[in-house]
């Protein structure tokens, strides 16, 4: 079966214009007709965003029938998070603390997918944000490798490590292909060192936006969003990958 991944850091459907339009950015994610929608920074129940909640929103707006949220910074009002939109059932959901110390809270929702087949084949997804700080990254990654839901994986089991890694140096990429044996679905070639380029939206200069993968997924094609819109839309473009299981 053919999967189609799409991974977005929405900044709150705030645009680089101010403008908080989640039209704008539910038009970019029905454009790239994703079966897995992983998204970060999103709002629920924060003034800015009219209060509303986003996953929730986007869910219905787009039709996605499975939707689960992460929610890991709290405001005087509200929270935001991580986000992730299905067309598959979602078997299981946990949201994975990554917070380092003192550090501006951060996190990894987890959720296992059930995939078509008889029986239904799991899938699991990784969809996270991590620090801006390059001293927390490897840890945060540290947690996440540690946590009951990825370290109980068998390694040649179906897996996707997707989101806004905030990698401005791919100095983190190694620790998931040479380390941890994934493929980088977001590269212009084999390997890590020649990223995709997503931020900022309107003039791209790094690739803080990923998909990683491991297991019997074959990468067919990977690329960034080139909507006029999605310029604008988010200080991020999305990714997107194709795969063949």
């Amino acid at each position: 079966m053919e999967l189609r991944v799409l991974s977005y850091n929405i900044h709150r459907a705030i645009g680089v214009d101010r403008r908080f339009l989640p039209e704008r950015i539910a038009e970019i994610i029905a454009h790239h007709n994703a079966d897995l929608v992983l998204l970060q920074e999103v709002d629920v129940g924060v003034p800015r965003s009219r209060e509303l909640n986003l996953a929730e929103v986007l869910a219905e707006r787009l039709g996605y029938p499975h939707h689960a949220l992460g929610l890991n910074v709290r405001l005087k009002k509200g929270m935001y998070g991580n986000a992730t939109l299905s067309r598959y059932p979602i078997l299981s959901t946990r949201n994975i603390d990554l917070t380092i110390e003192d550090r501006k809270r951060r996190g990894c929702l987890f959720t296992e997918l059930a995939l078509p087949g008889d029986p239904p084949r799991p899938l699991a997804v990784f969809n996270l944000h991590l620090g801006l700080s390059f001293k927390e990254r490897p840890r945060q990654v540290g947690v996440l490798v540690r946590s009951e839901e990825f370290a109980s994986l068998d390694p040649g089991a179906p897996c996707l490590v997707a989101g806004d890694f905030n990698d401005w140096w791919t100095r983190l990429a190694p620790l998931f292909t040479e380390a941890l044996g994934f493929g980088c679905a977001t590269n212009h070639a084999t390997g890590y060192q020649d990223a995709i380029l997503t931020y900022p939206s309107f003039s791209p200069t790094t690739g803080l936006d990923k998909i990683f993968f491991r297991g019997p997924l074959a990468l067919q094609a990977g690329r960034r969003c080139r909507l006029n819109l999605s310029r604008v839309a988010s200080d991020h473009l999305p990714v997107i990958a194709e795969f063949q299981i």
